[in-house]
């Protein structure tokens, strides 16, 4: 009896299922509503100290600045703080090239010059370099936040990030939309073998591609995608796809 139960158990994993396996696809689109995008303040002084209040009181006028047009203190978050060490080396210290005199040294005269004291090393200036995450909640007045920080002293370090206000209610969106897409599919292909569709054997997260990835994508590799692949319907677009494998009941 207990080998009967083995041997059937093992046709059973060997058994190849009855079942469909589709893709869905779906793209949802957002207006942006928020912005982010990275700024550098740096400040030059002769000691680090120096550097480093010229620094500070740079930032509290760029702070101040985008201030006026809505930005929050907490909406500005510092990212790092650098300070490097700037100096110079006088022209007379460095060597003649293939030892030609230079112009102006008294070796193109009839004597000969005096040979050249090695000059020490001078210290020039420190540089405070401070790098801040910028969060732009009106993302409709970017452009208008981001020149008053440049004149305020700033500099921009990256590109703008555009977002919606909760992202992870619109990837949620892609993704649910996308297994619904799925399962229409797998209904369809059901019918049209004379099956009728079961449960579920397996869903997995194929990809989710945000803020133009994904007409990227499509342009560079259409062959990747799905005949029908979705539309960009949006400025900001969420697209999920999913891969599913339904039995037959």
């Amino acid at each position: 009896m207990r080998e009967d139960i083995i041997k059937a158990n093992t046709e059973n994993v060997h058994r190849p299922l009855e079942g469909v396996t589709v893709t869905g696809e779906a793209v949802r689109g957002f207006s942006p509503e928020t912005a982010e995008l990275l700024i550098e303040i740096t400040a030059t002084a002769p000691t680090v100290a120096q550097s480093l209040r010229d620094s500070y009181a740079k930032s509290t006028q760029v702070a101040q600045a985008i201030g006026a047009l809505g930005v929050q203190p907490a909406d500005l978050q510092p990212i790092s703080v650098n300070v490097y060490n700037l100096y110079s080396q006088p022209i007379s210290a460095l060597p003649a090239y293939n030892n030609v005199p230079q112009l102006g040294q008294p070796a193109f005269g009839m004597y000969p010059a005096p040979q050249a004291v090695q000059a020490e090393v001078q210290f020039g200036s420190y540089v405070t370099r401070r790098t801040l995450r910028m969060t732009m909640r009106e993302a409709a007045r970017a452009g208008e936040i981001v020149d008053a920080a440049t004149r305020a002293g700033a500099t921009v370090a990256g590109a703008f990030s555009f977002r919606p206000s909760d992202e992870a209610t619109a990837r949620k969106a892609a993704l649910e939309a996308a297994a619904k897409d799925a399962r229409a599919k797998a209904e369809t292909l059901a019918v049209a073998a004379g099956k009728q569709l079961g449960d579920p054997v397996a869903i997995s997260e194929d990809i989710i591609a945000t803020n133009g990835t994904y007409a990227f994508l499509r342009s560079a590799a259409p062959f990747a995608f799905g005949a029908g692949a979705p539309q960009v319907t949006g400025d900001l677009e969420y697209y999920a796809r999913v891969s599913a494998r339904y039995r037959f009941q």
